[in-house]
């Protein structure tokens, strides 16, 4: 009986769409974190999150080819399955979804969502495809999973923004947005992990930097000339790094915006060739 009981609560990996619709047929409340593997806190966050608000909590890992601009980014993307599943089983998530891209798009890669010209900023600016991609692949798991809440962090501001924006009301989700967690100031992301630790220690200088700009813009302690193209240069010279963008955005529809007013700083670069983003 015992036995039976602990196979019982084992967590369930699936692969198939008909799987999973099964294992998740009679739950009532159910939790979706997807993911893209390589798990770190800021996803062990999230899944507590869920496990707190949700009756079970279902995990997904698949690195959706749609959303990388280019195959070297997809190829380089960090992969540790196993070790993913052994974090999983720790925390006893209830279900693991781990769909080949079959069960995704039946091997048809085929984009349907195309952003209007005025929401082409920030990534979508700079990665052309980038967010119609995701909103693909997060529309074709809902619409296999149907969760009654969907948790997503704050790091990745600008997708659970657009997330929110164009697929809340089609699949009527509870959306949770999770606070970024750091490594001091760096913000936890699974392309850390292709970083040396010179590099990871320059990212958390950087990112310490960023904090100290928006106190100083908060707190309009700031001279005439530091305008953003004047940070941006600042800090391309002091850290040897490139820019995408630096900007001032509100919060609510993450229209441009400065410092008067409420704003979130937000920012991407590069770093030895590796793309870190942030938002602060």
């Amino acid at each position: 009986m015992f036995y039976l009981l602990i196979v019982l609560l084992q967590m369930k990996i699936l692969k198939t769409k008909n799987d999973l619709k099964k294992a998740i047929l009679n739950t009532k409340n159910l939790g979706f974190v997807p993911t893209m593997g390589s798990l770190h806190d800021g996803h062990i966050s999230l899944i507590k999150k869920s496990k707190k608000n949700s009756e079970k909590t279902l995990v997904s890992i698949y690195i959706n080819p749609t959303q990388f601009n280019k195959k070297k980014d997809f190829k380089s993307y960090p992969r540790n399955i196993n070790d993913d599943i052994i974090i999983l089983k720790k925390m006893k998530v209830d279900f693991l979804f781990i769909p080949n891209s079959k069960q995704i798009y039946n091997n048809k890669f085929k984009v349907n969502f195309k952003l209007p010209r005025f929401e082409r900023i920030m990534c979508a600016n700079h990665r052309k495809g980038h967010f119609e991609g995701v909103l693909e692949v997060m529309d074709r798991l809902l619409n296999i999973v149907k969760p009654n809440n969907l948790f997503l962090g704050q790091k990745d501001y600008q997708q659970q923004y657009l997330i929110n924006k164009y697929l809340k009301k089609k699949h009527k989700f509870r959306l949770f947005v999770c606070k970024t967690i750091r490594n001091k100031y760096l913000a936890l992301s699974s392309r850390n992990l292709n970083l040396s630790k010179e590099l990871l220690s320059k990212a958390n200088y950087i990112a310490k930097e960023l904090f100290k700009i928006k106190k100083k813009y908060r707190l309009k302690r700031f001279r005439s000339s530091n305008s953003i193209s004047f940070l941006k240069n600042l800090l391309n010279k002091k850290y040897q790094i490139k820019i995408d963008y630096l900007e001032f955005r509100n919060p609510k529809n993450l229209k441009k915006t400065d410092y008067r007013n409420k704003f979130r700083l937000f920012i991407a670069y590069h770093i030895n060739g590796i793309r870190l983003i942030d938002n602060i």
